[in-house]
């Protein structure tokens, strides 16, 4: 019989924690319930997910379809090992066709459909996992799927557009490196035997770049070496606890694109937890996932610190306000949510800001770098040109006169 740990308020608001051995989490929540507790968190003991193979891992898209698919069978009537073979058979993706079979296999087996899910972690997240074990619990799985569709949906969507933003201004720049390193390396050098044919005192501007051209061509392997050196090493370091949470607090201090990625880390928040709240499940499990599917390890931080708050007693809102990490609109909704009891409303209302300012800024920020990208490759490039006709110029004018 499985072990759970539990953390649960009384009627005077003092919060207990124990380990009882039940069935299933379904019979320890009934359990407290008759005893009149509140539950905050429960949490399995033993391996929190029971892994099988996996083939690999599953595109958002797809995990969209498919809740939305299985959402309306099953409202439709259809039993779940109806609705998982129908879904396996018209399942293009040969990996997902498979793990649909085993969850048939599974719930055919006797087991259920969040324990058949667990068994495949690389595709289905905790957040996945914890929203069906909810909606199995409440009875009402065909509606926490469709609502788990709507915010995978939603949070696919933004990360698309902040993607696309992102990647333009990286792959001109990228771009741009590599026109003015092959001109520098390839181009400029023939330069060189005609400025010796024309002999006399070259310009500074020429000078330098010849200077730098001999550089870049004698030393050509070392450069390169020691550029995938340093890519390596700074991959390694901000693969530790301390390079992430260095890296990530750099990110948000950029400025224009950290305005963004701190706007986009909010709305996720937002959307999560109230996803989680809204489908009943507990709230320490609830910021537990939300830290874990943040993507940055300030916003993380300051989310499991408010979460040690919760666990003694607390609220949300104040440690959330001393982390820094979230404006004052944010914490004060939440604040004003925790009194009224509306806090899953209350961080849709932010997720929706956020979501429709994460639109605005991405517009902005692409019409900003834009201009910026040009008058970039023209200083570069015409810097170049200039420094490589300054001395036929020159020659140009003294022959004249």
């Amino acid at each position: 019989m499985p072990s759970f740990a539990y953390v649960v308020k009384d009627k005077a608001g003092q919060t207990h924690h124990g380990v009882l051995d039940t069935p299933s989490r379904q019979a320890l929540i009934e359990q407290l319930w008759k005893q009149e507790f509140v539950v905050l968190s429960i949490e399995e003991r033993q391996a929190k997910r029971a892994r099988a193979f996996s083939p690999g891992g599953v595109k958002a898209h797809q995990l969209v379809v498919f809740s939305r698919q299985l959402a309306t069978m099953i409202g439709s009537g259809i039993p779940i090992i109806g609705s998982l073979d129908a879904l396996a058979e018209q399942m293009e993706d040969r990996n997902f066709r498979r793990i649909l079979r085993r969850m048939r296999d599974d719930v055919e087996a006797g087991s259920s459909l969040s324990e058949a899910l667990a068994k495949h972690p690389r595709a289905f997240s905790d957040f996945f996992l914890n929203m069906v074990r909810a909606g199995e619990s409440s009875g009402r799985l065909d509606e926490i799927l469709d609502r788990l569709a709507n915010y995978l949906e939603k949070i696919d969507v933004m990360r698309r557009k902040v993607q696309a933003s992102l990647y333009y201004p990286a792959v001109v720049t990228v771009l741009a490196m590599g026109i003015t390193a092959f001109l520098v390396i390839f181009v400029v050098p023939k330069f060189k035997d005609i400025f010796a044919s024309l002999g006399g005192q070259l310009p500074l501007a020429t000078r330098l770049l010849l200077q730098v051209s001999d550089f870049m061509r004698h030393f050509l392997l070392l450069e390169i070496g020691l550029l995938i050196a340093a890519i390596i090493g700074f991959r390694m370091y901000i693969g530790t606890k301390g390079g992430r949470a260095w890296f990530d607090r750099v990110k948000l201090d950029l400025p224009v694109i950290g305005i963004l990625l701190r706007k986009v880390a909010i709305a996720r928040f937002a959307r999560t937890l109230a996803t989680l709240a809204r489908a009943g499940v507990p709230i320490l499990t609830a910021m537990e996932i939300v830290a874990r599917t943040s993507g940055n390890k300030v916003i993380e931080t300051a989310v499991m610190t408010a979460r040690t708050s919760v666990r003694e007693g607390e609220n949300i809102a104040d440690p959330l306000a001393q982390s820094k990490a979230f404006p004052p609109m944010v914490t004060r909704m939440i604040s004003v949510g925790e009194k009224t009891g509306e806090l899953e409303k209350m961080l849709s209302k932010v997720a929706d800001f956020y979501e429709s300012e994460v639109d605005a800024a991405v517009s902005g920020l692409t019409s900003l770098i834009e201009p910026l990208i040009i008058a970039f490759l023209g200083l570069v490039i015409g810097s170049i040109v200039i420094a490589l006709f300054m001395p036929i110029f020159t020659i140009t004018q003294l022959i004249q006169r």
